[in-house]
């Protein structure tokens, strides 16, 4: 499985299979050209390239997930805290405090987590 992230159109193709599946690979070619714009043969690119990276499975036309959106999203997460910001969790959490005014919900939400981890 590849550790990199999804560029900004694998993503909005994963988005379709996820909000889809499972689904026939001949659907998926029909959505990714309404909501895309894309042919057949690059959506057959990317299913193959995110087949290979074990988030999708092609079986017998039928695409599915073998990795959850939360899964991936979780995945990626923690890549980029471990790559951009040290493996911090605490000063990925302050660069983004610093740069955007959290809502209470979100302060709460923290909270709440930090003490469910404690």
């Amino acid at each position: 499985m590849r550790d990199n992230l999804l560029s900004e159109s694998e993503m909005a193709f994963a988005r379709i299979v996820w909000e889809n599946e499972p689904l026939p690979s001949g659907e998926l070619v029909k959505l990714c050209m309404e909501k895309l714009g894309w042919k057949k043969p690059t959506t057959y690119t990317v299913l193959r390239n995110l087949c290979q990276a074990g988030i999708f499975k092609n079986e017998n036309t039928i695409v599915s997930a073998v990795m959850t959106l939360d899964d991936y999203l979780a995945r990626e997460s923690k890549q980029i805290v471990n790559e951009r910001f040290d493996g911090s969790i605490a000063r990925f959490v302050t660069s983004f405090a610093d740069k955007s005014k959290l809502s209470k919900n979100q302060i709460e939400e923290l909270k709440k987590f930090i003490e469910e981890c404690e």
